[in-house]
């Protein structure tokens, strides 16, 4: 069988299309031009990473991007105030917290403090709990990304078996939700697996839709997968190679080549879920600025 590859950023490509010429009529008719911002702290080299893919992504749709970059050593009360006078400035429309935060501050105490109405990356209890409610809120980036996959694919969900690897606030539990709505996509059958799981690899092999974010480097392999198979990957991995340039290649928790034969549809790493997640971002922000939600 030869799989269908799910162009992750292809599709976010399209989508950024959509916003921009949205955009461009939000200023043509004197509307304020949607705003992101970002609160960095230390030097993670994959947050920085992302952050500056984040703002670059925001240019390329005509947002509005800045950037609080703060030392490592911030206190917690110090970053709590920025987030304080952030939720407050009306300039600003969403704004995210990059992750993971140094030890010495409370993740979850700086989630909290986040306004739900900027809280574009859907990780606040108020939007996790209107998710849960199947209410309007912003959903967790990533589990989003997925479900446009889905939708824009044209992959049925309706009355599947569908496994997700994982337990995350941030995107195992909400895409376990996400595919047990009664929508479309939706309305499968979710098996949520997580490391003290017993016959994982049984559960696995009878699903028809496979979502991998057990951060485990391919974790999935061909005897896990049935034939056939929808296999979404989440993790992403750097590992060393002899083979590239850099000396380095991203892999993912599937291990693709010898999954793929077997799918019907997969998403690659790099280019599957990754472009999604910030594409799903944007659209986040696109209806902070439209203030759509006024809960």
């Amino acid at each position: 069988m030869k799989p269908k590859i799910i162009d992750g950023k292809a599709t976010a490509n399209t989508i950024k299309a959509e916003i921009t010429a949205e955009v461009l009529k939000m200023i043509e008719t004197g509307v304020k031009t949607p705003h992101l911002a970002a609160i960095l702290v230390g030097n993670d080299p994959a947050s920085e990473t992302y952050v500056s893919s984040k703002s670059k992504s925001c240019h390329e749709v005509g947002f509005i991007s800045s950037l609080y970059k703060e030392n490592e050593n911030i206190s917690e009360k110090e970053l709590l105030k920025l987030i304080d006078f952030m939720n407050n400035d009306e300039d600003i429309d969403g704004f995210i917290v990059q992750l993971p935060l140094p030890k010495h501050i409370n993740t979850q105490k700086v989630m909290d403090a986040i306004s739900p109405l900027k809280d574009i990356d859907g990780f606040h209890p108020v939007n996790l709990g209107r998710m849960l409610m199947n209410n309007p809120s912003y959903l967790p980036a990533t589990p989003y990304g997925i479900m446009l996959l889905l939708e824009r694919y044209g992959i049925e969900t309706e009355g599947k078996n569908c496994v997700v690897l994982g337990r995350s606030n941030i995107v195992g539990t909400p895409m376990s939700v996400l595919l047990s709505r009664n929508a479309n996509p939706g309305n499968c059958t979710v098996t949520l697996c997580h490391s003290k799981t017993k016959n994982i690899k049984e559960i696995c092999a009878q699903a028809d839709i496979l979502v991998v974010a057990i951060g485990k480097p391919e974790f999935v392999t061909a005897d896990m997968v049935k034939n056939g198979a929808v296999v979404i990957d989440v993790g992403i991995h750097r590992v060393d190679s002899s083979t590239t340039k850099s000396g380095f290649k991203l892999i993912g928790d599937v291990k693709y080549d010898e999954v793929a034969p077997k799918c019907s549809f997969i998403t690659p790493v790099p280019g599957g879920v990754g472009p999604m997640t910030i594409a799903a971002l944007l659209l986040n922000t696109l209806k902070a600025a439209k203030k759509e939600f006024s809960f």
